[in-house]
């Protein structure tokens, strides 16, 4: 997943998909189920585009400069649920006089509707659904209204529903460009968010950010706390007890609100977080672990031997020590990538997760801060929270299975 992450949608598109926020995922519905909700709600309306390319386009010239333009976006509407929004897009090159555009709705059953007529800017964006007059003037949520039958609310009008555009043109070179929005209530695997993204990008680049964040903090701890209780027990006496020092009194320090000062008052940025976090973890509590191992392993006789013919003390340790300790290594740092990755998860959940990168944790604190349990969107919360838990369980079976391997006492059970 990790590895098909990083081909299919590089880092720079994700980070821009991501931090593109509304206005990049127009076409997209807000807060919309993911699409294989229909195989159980088959009725769920999916979103449906029309552009002005290839509609029927009518113009005539009113005479003093004035062209009129009369675009029909014409498309079929064959679900029994209304749609979630009605957005429309328009784009003109006028400079000095601004298109006016009258709005018309023609449903099914051949009545026609005026929806609101105004002047046209370069970039115009007219959501229908949010028009308060428009609302005002039909008697309720415009998306409900223009979808339904008039005499019987409760029907749903299918078949091919017309959205006609009048527009005004005041200059000879200016043109007029229009794409309705019918936006749906389900989209993509992965569903939408608040402001409209596609869920796939957090879940997708989510795995590799936490795979990396949880393998670097696993490795840079896991060897720092061997190498140096393999030195502080080869070296003894003030340099052993050092290092127990500075471990018990790591030992005491609250390792997550740490975490939460440093996230709040300097940085929020994955890699500082990353470094304070191997830093907290050198100093742990597998120097014990490994420290009583090492001090069996340093009265071994091949020790004894190596000392006897002039090894040296880098030698003795990397050479001679150290790979002792490998059977104990492998389990505990596979156990120990997990950990990190619920760390990480667990800051972007309090709200100091890294602001740019997408992550799992940072999708369950955005559906945590807009309330998405109490709204009925539970799959912008249990989706990450089940790839959580799926990498947890992975890594940890990975890691008991890899004990029974490397450790002897184990072999036989």
């Amino acid at each position: 997943m990790s590895i098909y992450a990083v081909l299919a949608i590089p880092y720079r598109e994700a980070i821009r998909l991501w931090r593109g926020g509304e206005t990049l995922w127009l076409d997209t519905p807000r807060n919309a189920l993911p699409i294989w909700m229909t195989l159980f709600r088959p009725d769920l309306p999916r979103t449906i585009v029309v552009g002005s390319r290839g509609a029927l386009r009518q113009e005539e010239d009113l005479g003093g400069g004035v062209r009129q333009v009369t675009l029909t976006l014409a498309f079929d509407y064959p679900y029994s649920q209304v749609p979630d929004e009605l957005g429309l897009f328009l784009e003109t090159e006028a400079v000095q006089r601004l298109p006016h555009a009258v709005l018309f709705w023609r449903p099914p059953d051949g009545s026609e509707i005026q929806l609101n007529e105004f002047t046209v800017d370069p970039h115009e964006v007219y959501r229908i659904s949010a028009d308060a007059r428009l609302q005002r003037d039909l008697g309720g949520p415009p998306e409900a209204v223009l979808f339904t039958d008039a005499q019987n609310p409760s029907r749903v009008l299918r078949g091919r529903h017309q959205l006609i555009i009048k527009a005004f043109l005041f200059e000879k070179t200016s043109d007029m460009r229009a794409r309705l929005v019918v936006y749906g209530k389900a989209h993509g695997l992965a569903g939408t968010d608040h402001l409209r993204r596609d869920l796939m990008i957090p879940l997708l680049w989510g795995a590799p950010i936490a795979m990396a964040f949880g393998l670097l903090a696993a490795v840079g701890s896991t060897l720092s706390t061997l190498i140096i209780a393999a030195v502080g027990v080869w070296y003894g006496r003030w340099v052993d007890g050092g290092i127990q020092r500075i471990t018990e009194v790591n030992l005491i320090l609250p390792g997550l609100p740490i975490l939460i000062l440093i996230g709040t008052l300097y940085s929020r940025s994955i890699w500082v977080i990353l470094g304070v976090v191997i830093l907290l973890g050198i100093f742990g509590a597998g120097i014990k672990t490994y420290r009583a191992l090492f001090l069996q392993v340093k009265e071994a006789p091949y020790i004894e031997a190596a000392r006897a013919y002039g090894a040296g003390s880098l030698r003795a340790v990397f050479t001679y020590m150290i790979p002792r300790a490998v059977p104990v290594l492998i389990p505990q740092f596979v156990t120990l990538i997990p950990t990190f990755v619920f760390l990480e998860a667990s800051l972007a959940v309090l709200g100091l997760g890294d602001p740019v990168l997408p992550t799992w944790g940072k999708v369950i604190e955005d559906a945590y801060s807009k309330g998405a349990l109490f709204s009925g969107h539970y799959y912008w919360v249990l989706e990450p929270a089940a790839l959580l838990m799926l990498s947890g369980l992975g890594f940890t079976m990975l890691g008991f299975a890899l004990d029974r391997i490397f450790n002897p006492r184990l072999r036989e059970i």
